[in-house]
């Protein structure tokens, strides 16, 4: 039986590697020191560092937003998010912004498997031959290599301006530690919004004025579209579906399963699997173990936190004042993207809800709109509730369509009990098509279409 190495130079302490193996994925893991490592040599750099430049060349993009004080700011700027959301892009549409020449390298490339701290000092020699002496630096995947920070602190303090793209949410947490705390600047970036959906169709003209039945009907056109499409622009610009399932073993390979060192794949994907299956469904590790014939929920616990830090997945909490019970309640899951949601997940008709629910819980983390939970008073639920700080600011409800006065009165129960336990005046109902405002018992209820709640600019 023939056997395909995916990549030829995995060294760890333990040498492990993937393979392929009648079109199955395998992952394999073997107890021995690295052997028969590549050196890299500043000849291998110089030609990382030419195949790397033509970057953009020929490339349509999207412009996407970006802080204009980071551009300033003498601190470090981390971007991070999922694999092949359009960091790599971003740090491109930045670089071409400042008029300072500057030092690029992308980290993720076969080639630097072998790479160690060590060689970054090879690194700034070759830029220096190569370009000179220049103070602004961008990098991309950088945190591939370990001990990345000891290295980007060095350049900080010799008083160079750094921008690190990554695709792990710990980049901004344990990884930096205290090494790099009060010198960067964190900015999660996720795949587009509605409104850079818009811009790739050429339909930007929409996002100020849907007046008219003809903008109306075109605009509900494109929003059921992006619903189902999602934002990773390379699946769509192309729609073909094996983008997405290339993206989904890259995430759970790479960024999980290598990463951390986890050899049960068939569990690892089960687990997956299930929670992309029941997005929205309030779930406990112990539900998760069994489902997935995982044995411990500790092991489930470990599991669903390294898939959050890759940002595929992520858990919200059922709001609660006290902590204890907050820690010990069911939460629910959802995922970074509706078409992966529907290429990884089991579905059937009928789902649209779902998928709304997702696409909002989504929009709502690209707003950083603060933590988000979901409120349930034993009797009634409410799909989120965000709060900053200590303060509760906004209770939203999700139903793609109000139009059965069951569901009707369901929906806004449960809001007003949610808005009513956090001493809110005001709250939304966002829908598929829907506007309208209300007012129940002093309570301000907005029902507003998605497409609509999409293009606003606050934090609603």
């Amino acid at each position: 039986m023939a056997v395909f190495c995916h990549y030829r130079h995995l060294q760890w302490r333990y040498l492990q590697f993937f393979a392929i193996c009648n079109g199955e994925y395998l992952y394999i893991c073997r107890k021995e020191e690295r052997t028969m490592a590549t050196r890299i040599t500043k000849e291998i750099l110089k030609d990382i560092i030419e195949d790397q430049k033509e970057f953009l060349s020929g490339r349509k993009i999207i412009e996407r937003t970006f802080p204009e004080s980071y551009l300033d700011s003498e601190e470090i700027i981390i971007i991070t998010g999922v694999r092949r959301c359009g960091k790599s892009v971003l740090l491109q549409q930045i670089r071409k912004r400042m008029p300072q020449s500057d030092y690029f390298f992308n980290f993720d490339d076969d080639r630097l498997t072998s790479f160690n701290i060590d060689n970054f000092t090879d690194l700034c020699e070759v830029f220096a031959e190569l370009y000179g002496n220049e103070n602004y630096y961008y990098f991309d995947e950088i945190q591939n290599i370990p001990g990345w920070e000891h290295f980007v602190k060095r350049l900080y303090n010799q008083g160079k301006k750094i921008f690190i793209t990554g695709s792990n949410a710990r980049m901004l947490s344990r990884e930096l530690g205290t090494l790099l705390t009060g010198c960067y600047i964190g900015m999660e970036l996720y795949p587009f919004s509605f409104k850079e959906f818009l811009c790739l169709e050429g339909e930007q003209k929409l996002i100020g004025n849907t007046a008219g039945t003809l903008n109306k009907g075109k605009m509900q056109r494109l929003f059921s579209s992006y619903l189902r499409m999602g934002g990773f622009p390379m699946y769509l610009k192309s729609e073909e579906k094996v983008i997405l399932k290339t993206l989904y073993d890259n995430i759970l390979y790479k960024d999980v399963m290598v990463r951390h060192q986890i050899a049960g794949e068939k569990e690892v994907k089960e687990l997956v699997y299930f929670a992309i299956s029941n997005i929205g469904k309030p779930f406990s590790y112990s539900s998760l173990a069994k489902a997935s014939d995982i044995k411990s929920p500790t092991t489930v616990k470990n599991y669903i936190g390294y898939i959050e830090n890759s940002y595929l997945l992520f858990s919200i909490p059922k709001m609660d004042y006290s902590v204890k019970k907050q820690i010990s309640s069911s939460k629910k899951i959802y995922v970074i993207d509706n078409a992966l949601m529907l290429s990884l997940g089991f579905h059937f008709s009928g789902e649209e809800g779902r998928l709304l629910e997702n696409l909002v819980f989504v929009e709502l983390k690209r707003r950083n709109a603060g933590e988000i939970f979901y409120y349930n008073d034993g009797n009634n639920e409410c799909d989120f509730m965000t709060i900053d700080g200590i303060q509760v600011t906004n209770a939203i409800q999700v139903c793609y369509l109000m139009s059965d006065e069951n569901t009707r009165k369901r929906e806004i129960k449960g809001l007003t009990n949610a808005m009513l336990a956090c001493h809110l005046t005001e709250g939304y109902i966002i829908t598929a098509s829907e506007d309208e405002d209300t007012e129940i018992n002093g309570l301000n209820i907005h029902i507003i279409s998605a497409s609509k709640w999409l293009l606003e600019d606050s934090n609603k």
